[in-house]
């Protein structure tokens, strides 16, 4: 197979959540940012493409199933061709920000995300100010490298 990147209605049948339709007729699948979400492929799949990686990326795996990855918040599309490059489907994808267990705390023009599950521990998202987000991914960096022995 050959996998290229974009995505579509069809593939989000099987596994995907209720979805909302566009205007343009193709449904809306929501996945949060640093989640995934399993969707199966429609059959003869052969291409895989995304619209804007940068928003969400897709891992193919067997038997036809594909792992969508919240990678930024924005909408992007998805797009399934057959070996003959006709389109089988097409969907949109909307990546958002988590919305259970965060508390956003606004100081001033800064922002910082805390993940409150239960205790509040800083948690960095895409939008958090660039000292507490830069702070906060090098003690998680550097925790993961004595935990790794790396």
């Amino acid at each position: 197979m050959r996998f290229a990147m974009l995505v579509t209605a069809a593939l989000l049948a099987g596994f995907a959540a209720p979805a909302a339709a566009t205007p343009g007729g193709r449904e809306t699948v929501s996945v949060q940012i640093d989640h995934a979400r399993v969707i199966r492929l429609p059959e003869r799949t052969q291409t895989v493409i995304v619209g804007n990686p940068i928003i969400a990326d897709v891992t193919v795996q067997r038997n036809g199933v594909l792992v969508l990855t919240g990678k930024s918040y924005g909408v992007t599309n998805l797009i399934a061709l057959d070996g003959a490059g006709q389109l089988l489907a097409e969907s949109m994808i909307s990546v958002q920000a988590p919305s259970e267990s965060v508390v956003v705390v606004q100081r001033g023009l800064d922002r910082e995300s805390y993940s409150c599950t239960p205790h509040c521990q800083p948690s960095i998202l895409l939008g958090d100010a660039n000292k507490f987000f830069g702070e906060t991914s090098a003690q998680a960096q550097q925790r993961n490298s004595f935990a790794t022995g790396r």
